[in-house]
């Protein structure tokens, strides 16, 4: 986990192995259709449909459409923390930059971002998945994850299923975006903003409990 290709962004290291319990993600980002059969209205800056991801919320507003989501569908439902996350957008823990690939040159057969994007989201799975077949872990919009944030969280980690949680208003983001150069859509890459803050290029995907 962390920045195995030397980029030298210090709050990616130190590289360091973990484990975490098998686990279930979201094939796609949630979707402004899924959000709004939950929450009864749409909060995306780009409406354009159901199956573009739903941004425009924050890490609180997430958090309240998996509560309820949970209640009304009896399941158990959840944000993944930054060890998952990177774990599956990795395909599975390889040493991969962005999710599928490693070569630039292929980057956008599997990823958005400000270099062919057009300025705006795109329906997700539009790209080439990942070795995991999960899609649009990198670009299309950042992802919460669980995880406070903080530059030196690595060296505090335990290493079986660490999540950070230690104190601190803001909370991770992960993939990078549509509007990111494709350094910050690296698996690896660590971004942050608070808990109540709304972009239209931050959304989510979840974790499902079994």
């Amino acid at each position: 986990m962390g920045d195995t290709f030397d980029d030298k962004y210090e709050d990616e290291t130190p590289v360091h192995e973990v484990y975490v319990d098998d686990f279930y993600i979201g094939k796609y980002e949630v979707t402004q259709g899924q959000w709004t059969k939950i929450m009864g209205s749409n909060p995306a800056h780009f409406k354009c449909g159901d199956n573009y991801p739903v941004e425009t919320v924050s890490w609180n507003d997430a958090m309240e459409f998996i509560n309820q989501l949970n209640a009304k569908t009896g399941m158990k439902y959840r944000l993944p923390s930054e060890a998952k996350w990177e774990y599956a957008a990795r395909s599975g823990g390889k040493k991969e930059k962005w999710a599928g690939t490693s070569d630039g040159a292929r980057l956008d057969d599997y990823a958005w971002h400000s270099g062919n994007s057009d300025g705006k989201t795109h329906p997700v799975g539009e790209k080439l998945p990942n070795g995991l077949g999960l899609f649009d872990m990198s670009g299309n919009v950042w992802e919460w994850v669980d995880d406070v944030y903080d530059e030196d969280a690595y060296s505090k980690h335990s290493h079986d299923n660490p999540i950070y949680t230690g104190d601190g208003e803001n909370r991770v983001i992960r993939g990078g975006c549509w509007s990111r150069h494709p350094v910050y859509i690296r698996c690896y890459n660590r971004r942050f903003n608070s808990a109540g803050y709304r972009s239209y290029n931050i959304g989510f995907r979840l974790e499902y409990v079994k």
